[in-house]
């Protein structure tokens, strides 16, 4: 498996994103099928889509504050910096 930025991530999430038409046809609906329940709407292809960006970090960002585990996605998965426990009272970030 690859690991992947957070931005990186987020790309390979939007690339396998699928779009369709609201009911009424008056929208567009944004869906990242890899992450359950994230989805979003736009007036145009080009406000969904970047509603949809911005869904994608949000849920990432979610999973990760709440212990959650981030689907592998094609074979992708999310870098994650490792801390070990603190030095001096701080927290040391490695890789």
């Amino acid at each position: 498996m690859k690991e992947l930025s957070f931005q990186d991530f987020v790309k390979e999430v939007l690339k396998r994103a699928e779009y369709k038409k609201g009911k009424d046809g008056d929208c567009i609906i944004a869906i990242a099928s890899d992450l359950p329940g994230c989805m979003t709407q736009g007036d145009n292809f080009e406000e969904a889509r970047e509603n949809l960006i911005d869904a994608i970090e949000l849920w990432i960002t979610s999973a990760l504050r709440d212990g959650e585990t981030i689907p592998t996605v094609k074979g992708h998965t999310l870098f994650m910096a490792r801390t070990k426990p603190s030095v001096a009272g701080r927290k040391v970030a490695y890789a």
